[in-house]
């Protein structure tokens, strides 16, 4: 619907402190407001004036952009309304990560080195010596503009580094956007090509022979083979595996369901990373009959099956079992007990365990499954392509994970 305006003209009188009258010649604005359909009247001293704010509205109106009151928020009020909406949607601890870059957003920012800013944060005491500087916390957001940004950011760089300053920058480009939703605010466009000719160094992974060599020594380990040959099947992370339990393995459908995490000191956590996060990973032949064979062996709690990667327990003389297995495992020990001798064994470059996450995703890629369908084996919160032609089941998973297997297969 088209904006719809009329100007008038209005002699407005006004009396004076000496008591002389004057005549002010006023040009008028009228309009309905396109949002209440109140009637709105605005004066101005020129025609042209109110012709250009007339003009505004009606181009606003075609974006979808007017709004009939601006809402005056800072930047650490649109900041602060964001965390609380992510409460909830992802896991307390990736909640208090967001919440600790978001004091890169809202400031102020300690000036020193990073031992004086980590003895800030532990004691809530400058170190001498130190001075505070104001980031965007107190600016308005109709205020907030691209330049300001672009400083910002560069200000973080020199200061804390640009890891930092780029997950600063993304945390606050979407704090600006739920802004927009929920308050009809419009944010100024980010700054393009920050950090641009920087040298980014990218994460040490196995190609497909290497993985195929690491498959194939699992596979002949029965007793350690599946804890750092899962992750190479399935892309799951660190933290999703060792809170994997035998209720989330489904034989009957093929399907391994993603749906907690396990803390730092081995607590589950009944939620995982993102909501995202939550999803069915399809068995390939080899991860079936790997999980079918670990099945027999795996340590139990009491007399029942629990944790899939639990403690293996204490060795006895031959032909009797471990016991005292089936207690949780932590990422520390399994990464120093057995992901790192694994590769020492086989005769492997070391990598990360996250890294077998990538090599994964790398691997689907490079065999031209879709990146909707990669990103939501996955459990990626963001994609490429929309997401939301795929059902929780993950429709296709099973020819991903065909196409895997035959990428490790060939490549052996």
């Amino acid at each position: 619907m088209a904006f719809e305006y009329s100007i008038t003209e209005r002699d407005r009188p006004r009396t004076l402190k000496s008591g002389e009258i004057v005549i002010h010649h006023l040009y008028m604005l009228n309009y309905r407001d396109p949002q209440t359909g109140a009637r709105r009247i605005k004066s101005f001293k020129r025609k042209k004036d109110a012709q250009r704010r007339a003009a505004e509205i009606a181009a606003e109106v075609a974006l979808g952009t007017y709004a009939s009151k601006r809402v005056s928020l800072t930047i650490g009020e649109v900041t602060e309304h964001w965390l609380v909406n992510c409460a909830g949607n992802v896991k307390e601890r990736t909640l208090r990560g967001y919440r600790h870059v978001a004091g890169s957003i809202v400031g102020p920012l300690l000036i020193g080195t990073p031992r004086q800013r980590a003895d800030y944060t532990e004691t809530g005491e400058a170190p001498a010596g130190t001075k505070f500087k104001p980031l965007l916390g107190s600016m308005k957001v109709t205020e907030l503009t691209t330049a300001d940004i672009r400083a910002w950011h560069r200000l973080l760089t020199n200061e804390v580094g640009t890891f930092t300053a780029n997950r600063a920058k993304t945390y606050l480009q979407a704090a600006l956007a739920l802004a927009a939703e929920d308050h009809n605010i419009r944010p100024p466009a980010m700054p393009s090509k920050l950090g641009r000719g920087r040298q980014k160094v990218k994460k040490a992974i196995l190609g497909p022979e290497q993985v195929s060599i690491l498959l194939g020594g699992a596979r002949n380990d029965p007793e350690r083979g599946i804890y750092y040959g899962f992750p190479f099947l399935t892309g799951t992370r660190p933290s999703e595996q060792l809170a994997l339990l035998w209720e989330d393995v489904d034989f009957d459908t093929n399907v391994i369901r993603i749906r907690r995490m396990q803390e730092l000191d081995g607590a589950i956590c009944e939620m995982t990373k993102t909501s995202a996060g939550t999803r069915e990973i399809p068995m390939s032949p080899t991860l079936r009959a790997m999980m079918l064979e670990w099945r027999v062996r795996c340590p139990r709690r009491g007399n029942e099956l629990y944790r899939v990667f639990s403690s293996l327990g204490q060795r006895q003389a031959w032909p009797k079992p471990r016991t005292g297995g089936g207690n949780t495992l932590l990422y520390s020990n399994f990464r120093t007990r057995f992901w790192a001798p694994a590769f020492k064994k086989i005769g492997l470059p070391y990598v990360s365990p996250h890294s077998a996450r990538h090599a994964f995703i790398s691997t689907l890629q490079a065999q031209g499954i879709e990146i909707g369908l990669v990103a939501k084996l996955a459990g990626h919160a963001n994609a490429v392509v929309t997401l939301s032609h795929y059902t929780q089941a993950v429709r296709g998973g099973e020819a991903a994970l065909e196409a895997l297997e035959r990428a490790y297969a060939s490549a052996g």
